[in-house]
């Protein structure tokens, strides 16, 4: 009796020891993080989304561009020397149509994959009926022995009948899902911008 009180109180010795050490030692762990992240000092700014300057340039490599007296930077144009050109009005106004015309482009796509989409869910959902419909008639046909007996010769045309409709609609909604992929991988390479293509 004596033996197994000491080893009893052996055993939580040990225990506590064992916990405070560790205690101990996290401890001394979590301040040397402490430490080494106040003394860390960065130098470069770290962008993410929720600094991100949103009317600022990120990143200007190169000289500084010349301003003038008032603080206002000045064109390129000016910087140079060059007058402006009568053209240069002209080429403005192209890149605003071309921009109109690239929206209505990705617009397109968009409207076309979205109907995609559309066509998926469909069949998706009716092969999804189509299989609880083919489950119920199954169960309720094997939970009768009697009914099993009379009517299996109805039930293997009606099973086969079933089962070729599933496999149809399966082949549908994977020709679907194909001409999907096929939709978003070429306007992918018409230059769809990667959000109106999902």
């Amino acid at each position: 009796m004596k033996r197994i009180l000491f080893l009893g109180i052996a055993v939580v010795l040990t225990m506590t020891a064992m916990a405070s050490s560790a205690k101990a030692q996290s401890d001394s762990l979590g301040d040397y993080a402490r430490s080494v992240r106040k003394d860390k000092k960065t130098t470069t700014k770290q962008f993410d989304n929720d600094n991100l300057p949103r009317t600022d340039k990120l990143s200007v490599v190169g000289q500084d561009p010349e301003r003038t007296t008032d603080g206002t930077q000045l064109s390129d144009s000016a910087q140079t020397g060059e007058q402006p050109q009568a053209g240069d009005d002209a080429t403005k106004s192209a890149d605003a149509g071309s921009a109109d015309d690239k929206q209505k482009s990705y617009d397109e796509w968009k409207g076309k994959i979205a109907t995609q989409k559309d066509k998926v869910d469909l069949l998706s959902r009716e092969l999804d009926v189509l299989e609880r419909e083919y489950r119920l008639r199954a169960a309720a046909m094997y939970a009768d022995a009697g009914n099993r007996l009379r009517n299996a010769g109805t039930w293997d045309k009606e099973d086969a009948q079933y089962k070729k409709q599933i496999a149809d609609k399966q082949k549908g909604v994977e020709d679907a899902k194909k001409q999907l992929e096929d939709l978003q991988e070429q306007a992918r390479k018409s230059g769809v911008p990667s959000k109106m293509r999902e």
